[in-house]
């Protein structure tokens, strides 16, 4: 069993940066990849950054690639995202999971869910 925990949303303006952390519970979190989801209301959830379970491949949607930054400290158990140039569009909840599956896009692909931070960009 992992356990997910979002943190570091918040409201931030247009241009600016915020730091997410996804902190998780027990020692299989090596063994797992990694991912950024975001939904906005109305909206379908994406997929927004990926990360390998050795960390040396990433992924990003088109939209963020350039601005955002995902990275993990297998050591600390603990994933981020660095989120710059922040656009009133990136506006959603931004939850992190865990897959054995390399680069899965859908929801069934992902074992474990956060519960979900809101980020807030004003214009």
């Amino acid at each position: 069993q992992v356990q997910l925990v979002e943190s570091g949303g918040g409201l931030a303006q247009a241009g600016g940066s915020l730091r997410l952390s996804c902190a998780t519970s027990g020692r299989t979190f090596r063994n797992y990849n990694m991912g950024w989801f975001r939904q906005a209301p109305g909206k379908e959830r994406e997929l927004v950054a990926a990360i390998k379970w050795s960390g040396d491949s990433t992924h990003y949607v088109d939209s963020v690639k350039g601005r955002f930054t995902i990275s993990r400290d297998n050591a600390k158990n603990t994933m981020y995202l660095q989120m710059n140039s922040l656009k009133p569009e990136d506006t959603a909840v931004y939850l992190c999971a865990a897959s054995v599956v390399w680069l899965g896009t859908r929801r069934y692909e992902y074992d474990y869910w956060g519960q979900g931070t809101q980020v807030t960009v004003s214009s």
